[in-house]
């Protein structure tokens, strides 16, 4: 068994850590008393997704923060993308795609807007996501953030990240992977390596998303929305409230897929990685990534995969494509 740590690209470590307060299924947290308004350099764009690759439509995630910790949340932004080149031939930005990104909140959040607006994290957790984007080129490449926030006017910011030539996870159009994962039906496992929240809360608290393994439904043609997560070890800190987001969607569309929840850690005190865990998510560089959502179509082929954070609104599009099934 792999014995390493997740991890993830700097980025997105720093921008899932600012926007979520807490890692708990409740994603409960201490805020500040209040939200400030910030000068326009006082804003910071962090790219949030993860594995981007060229020549495919995919969905972009970006945060913004401000240098008090608080955010920008709500409505929609510009994104501007120009490539930069490589490790070993930088260069001057040259324009790529531009998009609308819309704010996606953390499944639970109770804030709402209309337009960009500096918040609490404890108000609106989130990111902005541009979606069917599509990188020419592998290599370097910004993303410039142009947000006209209420009562702050337009604050820009710039993200570097990297693109590569193929997918290093599995994508869409893929085979999925045959994965004996844990389940209430495993034999001597501690029930926290089925999900992490029992060693907090003593008991399995979604028992509909381990029922099955991946294998399971694709011998048996079933679609299967798998969510990779860790709702109290998560790096991310989306893990609970994501979870949370599938157990939702299982009981709002029983008939359209098997849900299935991988925990991370079989033992975390050991840092010992459950084995479907790291035959998903496991990077060539040995970081492991989390949380992942992918959605497995009964012909066993990847359907579609989401990164970080995903609205249930888009999920649930997907889900509706698929046949019920009795």
């Amino acid at each position: 068994m792999t014995r390493s740590r997740p991890g993830r690209a700097l980025a997105a470590v720093l921008v899932l850590g600012v926007l979520a307060v807490g890692c708990s299924s409740d994603g409960a947290g201490t805020a500040t008393p209040s939200a400030s308004t910030p000068g326009r350099s006082q804003v910071v764009a962090i790219v949030a997704s993860v594995d981007l690759y060229a020549s495919a439509p995919q969905r972009v995630s970006v945060g913004l923060v401000t240098n008090d910790n608080e955010l920008v949340s709500y409505g929609t932004v510009d994104f501007a993308f120009s490539y930069v080149g490589t490790a070993e031939q930088p260069q001057q930005p040259e324009a790529g795609p531009t998009a609308t990104a819309t704010f996606i909140p953390v499944f639970g959040t109770t804030g709402s807007g209309d337009a960009p607006r500096i918040t609490l994290p404890s108000q609106g957790r989130g990111v902005y996501e541009a979606t069917d984007v599509t990188f020419d080129r592998a290599g370097f490449w910004q993303v410039s953030v142009t947000a006209d926030v209420k009562d702050a006017g337009t604050q820009e910011a710039l993200a570097t990240f990297e693109v590569g030539e193929r997918p290093e996870l599995p994508a869409p159009g893929d085979p999925a992977i045959q994965t004996e994962n844990l389940t209430l039906d495993s034999k001597d496992v501690p029930q926290a390596a089925i999900d992490s929240r029992a060693a907090t809360e003593g008991r399995v608290p979604d028992p509909e998303l381990h029922g099955w393994t991946i294998a399971h439904a694709i011998r048996a043609g079933r679609p299967a929305l798998v969510v990779f997560s860790t709702p109290v070890y998560c790096q991310s800190r989306f893990c609970g409230p994501v979870t949370n987001m599938v157990q939702d969607l299982a009981g709002r569309y029983p008939d359209r897929a098997v849900y299935v929840h991988v925990e991370i850690w079989k033992d975390f005190e050991n840092q010992v990685l459950n084995q479907a865990a790291v035959d998903w998510l496991q990077m060539p560089s040995g970081d492991l990534t989390e949380p992942w959502l992918f959605l497995i179509g009964a012909d066993g082929t990847i359907v579609d995969r989401w990164s970080s954070m995903w609205s249930e609104d888009e999920v649930a599009a997907a889900l509706e494509t698929l046949p019920a099934h009795g």
